[in-house]
């Protein structure tokens, strides 16, 4: 039986959460398992923000890196979607009648938001192999002439909470044919545990395959990217509205536009812990730099006024002999 990663969830969440996420649940279950850690590429301009301000900025999807982050996925959906349709519909009509339209209406009606309202926040599984050095592939991709790379401990991201209306997942790395041979094997979950299922109202059943539908277009990208790694903090405002992540307007390469600013602050009380700077961050990496000495001492200086003790030895410089 797959070990509960989740002990703020009773067994029925549970079984909802294999049924209708498997990839993300598997995934999420083995970084809980194995004390996965995390890493954030950045700059160390960025970094000294994050460490100072106590915040992390999430930036709209329309704006990240890869010009077609949200139409690949909505591609590999569509796609796999029209392809498994009349299984889909075999399964689920006979016990809610007319339900492939109502999810088709209900998610083409929010396609807009999804793609133009959602703010994203990057991170990518870091392995104990990149503990001194870093990984040369994204000290290529982030942070410029002065990457930094903070590692952070992955609980906070994993353990379930509603006190920011954000949400962590991995982002899964399909063509359009791996993607339909996933949709496949999750409507084989469905027949196996159809009995579940029947359990949900067709509000909640429509709740459910909204939220697969969503992160399956938010959290899908070209294999192209494996190598990154990446996980997903998704925040949108327009669907899920939180009152303690802020809007802002900033300016990147000479683009102002709006951010949302989360707080590196615990709400004990609704569940997130160990989101403080102090608790959060396991070391720092310095990338490939002619400055490594001047971002050390700043990073440790910042550090040292976030209460944490002997800063300077958890910051490295990473030996990756790249010219920037």
């Amino acid at each position: 039986m797959q070990p509960n990663p989740y002990p703020g969830l009773d067994a029925n969440q549970i079984a909802l959460m294999q049924l209708f996420h498997p990839h993300a649940f598997r995934r999420m279950a083995n970084a809980l398992n194995t004390n996965m850690r995390f890493v954030h590429y950045t700059s160390a301009d960025t970094a000294l923000k994050i460490i100072a301000n106590e915040e992390v900025w999430m930036r709209k999807s329309t704006c990240m890196n890869d010009f077609n982050e949200i139409e690949h996925g909505f591609s590999c959906l569509r796609l796999a979607y029209a392809e498994h349709k009349e299984r889909f519909t075999a399964l689920i009509e006979p016990s809610f009648p007319e339900f492939s339209k109502k999810l088709e209406d209900h998610f083409n009606g929010w396609l807009p938001s999804i793609r133009n309202s959602t703010y994203i926040s990057c991170i990518s599984e870091h392995e104990n192999s990149e503990d001194l050095n870093g990984r040369l592939s994204m000290w290529r991709a982030y942070g410029g002439p002065t990457g930094v790379a903070i590692v952070v401990r992955s609980e906070p991201f994993l353990r379930p909470s509603d006190a920011l209306q954000a949400y962590t997942s991995p982002v899964a790395y399909l063509s359009e044919a791996q993607f339909s041979i996933e949709f496949a094997n999750t409507l084989d979950g469905f027949e196996q545990n159809f009995a579940l299922i029947v359990q949900l109202s067709e509000e909640q059943l429509l709740g459910h395959m909204f939220e697969v539908f969503r992160m399956a277009v938010l959290c899908t990208k070209h294999p192209g990217f494996a190598e990154e790694k990446e996980w997903r903090i998704v925040y949108s405002p327009s669907m899920y509205e939180s009152t303690r992540i802020k809007p802002d307007i900033f300016t990147f390469n000479g683009v102002p536009q709006k951010i949302f600013k989360i707080p590196l602050k615990s709400v004990e009380s609704e569940g997130l812990v160990g989101i403080e700077v102090a608790q959060l961050i396991d070391r720092i990496i310095i990338g490939p730099t002619s400055f490594p000495v001047e971002i050390k001492e700043a990073l440790g200086t910042v550090l040292q006024t976030r209460g944490i003790e002997n800063p300077y030895g958890m910051i490295w410089m990473s030996e990756i002999p790249l010219r920037n």
